[in-house]
């Protein structure tokens, strides 16, 4: 290898932003793959346009900032205007994109007796049905407002659906007027009964056939669907008089008055009209995507709730280990050895019974956890509330900032803390998005810690449709990492020795580091150096430049990486021994395992955290080690060599930053789907 090459040159980096995008591109390549069942292609779709508008709600608003600390913390240090134009124009690419998906899917529906129909398509006796639910259910829920200089400008309420009306009355001429679509109703109105048909409108579609109800007297010339995304990127400022969930609602409540960063419209609205509403919200041309279609079709979740199971995957049948019987101790089954859970293909229904047998267990005498994202299932509660009434101590580190769920937080803060729960926040400048569980119970006169750390969160809901491990042990020492952890985020926050684990942001990268580091000398000393990395993304430049010097000594690397990728692979001289993949599809992946074989004495690492700047250096993140062999092995083989062999689901990344097909070579492996099939081969006895 040269000396002159530049590791961090960014001509070795892929864009932050155009990574994202990618990622959003194999979504629609799931949406478009008639492969997979029809209502599941539906889903990939409304995946599409949730994640594009979750890019320009959270990411757009960085980059119209002008910051110039935006563009130099990206790997590739491009400026602003730049990715800018790169970004819209591929934006742009991707919307029209979904909309020709959208058009095949809906052909496809119709022959499954599943229709979307424009307003001219419906019987006449629809057609009165459409007019009558319009009377009855909507009309008195509109509120028109006028864009005229009489009238302020009205505020758009951010991802809202809105329908632009250009009217001529009699006295006044031409003039325009706008009506929010209620959030409230279904976007798909039924316009059949039964079973056997279903038919549907969209409800912007009923509103415009309605509208001469609104605007009695005036020639409607025109009706246009619009939507307008904000910036819902919120700071939350707290100084030393303020409290934190003070802080964190009043942020929140402003999330929906953010400043505009696009428009999303039917491309049938007048120029002179849409730039009308880009004057009044200080947007520019390059901020408008248009559609032919229905657009912000993120409420095709509802398509996806129709009861045709013949029309997505097969129900997955979730499992407990076998040597863990519905009436057996899960204290004893701990014990005997260290425990993994994978989850969705084994149940986290049985980590809610672990906090529901250490609620009732006399000899419980506390329990501590860490939330990040509980969701709506009371179950979690449900078990801290009876440990609580059962007189166990029992602390929550609640934390409120875990964006877009910060309200049901607060929420579950408040109803925990009326019940007796000790709920902190954690530390004030740093995120706590560490999954930790602790239950403390008295044998034989002494303290046992039964420690559970995972990749994902205590959320019943989402625990059935991501990919994630847990991990149960009453490893002493890991035991002593854990309480030593919890008593610096509940009580003050500063450096501390950790036996075993790896916690952000004070040891986690640098040890990250070391290791990749350990790995090169091990390789130079005896020529089988490998590293094998599963995480969500990786963005980190001293963690990718590490990566290239690794592969320029030999190291073989492999990286599953789902989403965001900035590294490249197969650069001479820079990343010819990296190969990385991503997998999308029925589940979500989540998991993250660092492996590092280290001369045939291997390590594995799995725990909360990827390789971002946010996880490395302004979360507190941990990483613990899988220390029983077996079952790292166990891991290695059943779960990280089996993901790396799908030739099904599995797309490689090219060195220009695009995705394409792993070869198929031999017989087919979809690495879920043998999951499913293959359900607890993980287990040890």
């Amino acid at each position: 290898m040269s000396t002159k090459i530049d590791l961090y040159d960014k001509k070795y980096y892929i864009n932050r932003e155009m990574s994202w995008l990618e990622f959003n591109q194999r979504c629609l390549d799931e949406a478009n793959n008639s492969d997979n069942p029809l209502l599941e292609r539906v889903k990939f779709l409304a995946i599409c346009y949730n994640n594009l508008n979750e890019f320009l709600m959270i990411r757009m608003p960085g980059l119209l900032s002008k910051t110039p600390s935006i563009a130099q913390s990206a790997p590739d240090y491009i400026n602003n205007d730049k990715i800018i134009g790169m970004v819209s124009e591929r934006m742009n690419k991707l919307y029209s994109d979904y909309e020709v998906c959208w058009k095949s899917l809906r052909k496809l529906l119709a022959k499954e007796k599943i229709r979307i129909k424009r307003i001219d398509e419906l019987t006449d006796e629809q057609l009165e049905c459409v007019r009558k639910f319009y009377k009855e259910r909507v009309h008195m829920m509109l509120t028109p407002l006028a864009l005229d200089i009489s009238h302020p400008f009205p505020f758009i309420s951010n991802n809202s659906v809105n329908v632009a009306f250009r009217l001529r009355g009699e006295e006044n001429g031409v003039v325009y007027a706008r009506v929010k679509v209620p959030d409230t109703l279904n976007r798909f109105v039924r316009v059949t009964a039964g079973k056997s048909k279903l038919e549907y409108v969209l409800l912007e579609d009923v509103i415009k056939d309605s509208a001469h109800l609104l605007f009695p007297g005036m020639t409607i010339l025109g009706a246009y669907s619009f939507c307008i995304i904000r910036n819902a990127d919120v700071k939350i400022t707290i100084d030393e008089a303020c409290d934190l969930m003070d802080a964190v609602e009043e942020s929140i409540n402003g999330r929906d008055m953010g400043y505009p960063v696009a428009m999303i419209t039917e491309s049938s609205m007048p120029k002179n009209m849409q730039s009308r509403f880009l004057r009044n919200l200080n947007l520019s041309d390059e901020q408008v995507i248009t559609t032919k279609d229905a657009l912000a079709l993120s409420s095709l979740w509802q398509l996806y709730a129709i009861d045709r199971p013949s029309l997505k995957e097969k129900p997955l049948i979730q499992t407990t280990p076998t040597d863990l019987q519905e009436d057996g101790d899960i204290f004893e089954w701990i014990k005997k050895r260290d425990r993994i859970l994978y989850h969705p293909y084994e149940s986290f229904a049985n980590i809610v019974r672990f906090m529901r047998q250490s609620a009732m267990d006399p000899n419980v005498q506390s329990i501590k956890i860490c939330l990040y994202r509980l969701g709506t299932d009371p179950s979690i509660f449900e078990a801290l509330k009876a440990a609580r009434m059962n007189g166990k101590s029992v602390s929550v580190l609640m934390e409120l900032r875990a964006k877009f769920d910060e309200d049901r937080n607060i929420k579950w803060a408040k109803d925990l803390e009326a019940i007796g729960v000790h709920v902190v926040y954690g530390p004030v400048n740093l995120k706590v998005h560490s999954k930790l569980l602790q239950v403390v119970r008295l044998e034989n006169g002494h303290l046992v810690t039964y420690t559970h750390l995972s990749s994902g969160n205590y959320n019943v809901s989402t625990a059935k449709q991501y990919g994630d491990i847990s991990f149960l042990t009453v490893n002493k020492e890991i035991g002593e990492d854990v309480s030593e952890l919890f008593n610096a985020l509940t009580g003050y926050y500063g450096q501390r020795k950790y036996n075993h684990l790896l916690v952000a942001p004070a040891t986690l990268k640098a040890s990250l580091l070391k290791k990749i580091d350990t790995e090169i000398k091990c390789h130079e000393s005896n020529g089988n150096g490998h590293i094998i990395m599963k995480a969500n993304g990786l963005i980190d430049q001293d963690i990718i430049a590490a990566l290239y010097k690794a592969s320029n000594a030999g190291v073989k690397i492999d990286l599953n990486i789902r989403g965001l990728c900035c590294l490249r692979p197969g650069i001479s001289d820079v990343s010819k021994n990296i190969r990385v993949i991503s997998i999308v599809d029925r589940f979500l992946e989540h998991s993250r395992i660092y492996y590092f074989h280290n001369n045939g004495k291997p390590e594995m690492y799995m725990g909360s955290s990827d390789m971002m700047p946010r996880n490395l250096l302004a979360r507190i993140e941990v990483l613990f080690p899988v220390l029983d062999k077996d079952l790292m092995k166990s891991i290695k083989e059943n779960i990280l060599d089996i993901h790396f062999a799908d030739n099904v689901k599995a797309k490689e990344l090219k060195e220009d930053g695009t995705y394409v097909p792993v070869k198929k070579d031999g017989k087919a492996l979809r690495s879920q789907q043998w999951f499913i099939e293959h359900n607890g081969c993980w287990q040890l006895k």
